[in-house]
C-alpha cells in the first residue's frame, strides 16, 4: 500500500470553528503572540498562560471535525495515511486517523516543567498553579512555544522521507521548521498544495496547487487521485 503523508495546518481546523492567529495580524484570541506563546511570556506570567490554554481547551471542547478531517481517515482505505500535523487540536483522532504526530505539542496534554519527557493526558479542560508532575515541579501545557525545539521533528522527516504521494493542507508553509519538511519529499514524488492563499515555496516537481479551503480541495485531491468515497 503506498503511502500517502499529509502535512497539516489551522486551515484544515478553521473550518471546524478554531481560529488561527495569522488570520488576525500575529494576535491569537486577542493576546500577542510573545504573551501566551513563548518561554518568556511563562516566566513573566504563568497565570496568564495557563488561563489562555484553558480557555482554548474549553473551546475545543464544542468543536467537531469537518469534511476535510473525514476525508482524511476514508483515504485510509486506499493508502497508508500517516499525518504530521501543526496544530495542537485533536480533530484528527476524533475523525479517526489512526497515525497522527504532533508536531507543536497537544492541547489537551500537560507537561512537567522539570523533565519535558514527563507527559500527561488531561482529563479536565482545566490546567492550574499547583497542578504538579511526579518530580513535584509545575505542569505546563505540553505546548511547542516560539523559541523552542521541536522534538518531533526528525520523526516527521523520517516519514516525510518515505511518502509516496505528499499532500500539504491547510497551511501557509510559514511556520518553521515544519515548512521545511516538502524539502525531504523525493525528487520524483508528486506533491498537493492545498491552500486558498498559494504559499510562497519553490516549486518542484511533480507540485500541483490546489486553490481552496481544506473542505473543497480534499475533494479535488479524490479526483487527482482518481478514487471515489
Amino acid at each position: 500500500m503506498k503511502k500517502l503523508v499529509i502535512l497539516s495546518g489551522a486551515g484544515i481546523s478553521a473550518e471546524s470553528g478554531i481560529n488561527t492567529f495569522r488570520d488576525s495580524g500575529g494576535l491569537w484570541e486577542n493576546h500577542r503572540i510573545e504573551d501566551v506563546a513563548t518561554p518568556e511570556a511563562w516566566r513573566r506570567n504563568q497565570e496568564l498562560v495557563l488561563n489562555f490554554y484553558n480557555e482554548r481547551r474549553k473551546q475545543a471542547l464544542f468543536v467537531k471535525p469537518n469534511t476535510a478531517h473525514y476525508a482524511l481517515v476514508e483515504l485510509e482505505k486506499y493508502y497508508d495515511v500517516q499525518i504530521i500535523t501543526q496544530n495542537v487540536d485533536n480533530l484528527h483522532e476524533i475523525a479517526g486517523s489512526k497515525n497522527v504526530v504532533h508536531l507543536h505539542g497537544e492541547l489537551f496534554k500537560s507537561e512537567s516543567t522539570k523533565n519535558p519527557e514527563l507527559i500527561y493526558d488531561m482529563d479536565s479542560w482545566e490546567l492550574k498553579t499547583g497542578d504538579l508532575c511526579e518530580l513535584g515541579s509545575q505542569l505546563r501545557p505540553h505546548i511547542v512555544w516560539f523559541g523552542e525545539a521541536v522534538p518531533k521533528m526528525d520523526i516527521a522527516i523520517d516519514i516525510t522521507e518515505q511518502a509516496d504521494i505528499f499532500v500539504v493542507v491547510g497551511t501557509s508553509m510559514a511556520v518553521y521548521p515544519a515548512a521545511g519538511l516538502v524539502n525531504y519529499v523525493g525528487y520524483n514524488i508528486p506533491i498537493y498544495i492545498i491552500d486558498p492563499a498559494k504559499p510562497d515555496i519553490s516549486f518542484k516537481k511533480n507540485m500541483t496547487f490546489i486553490q481552496e479551503k481544506a473542505s473543497v480541495g480534499m475533494e479535488r485531491l479524490k479526483e487527482e487521485l482518481g478514487i471515489s468515497f
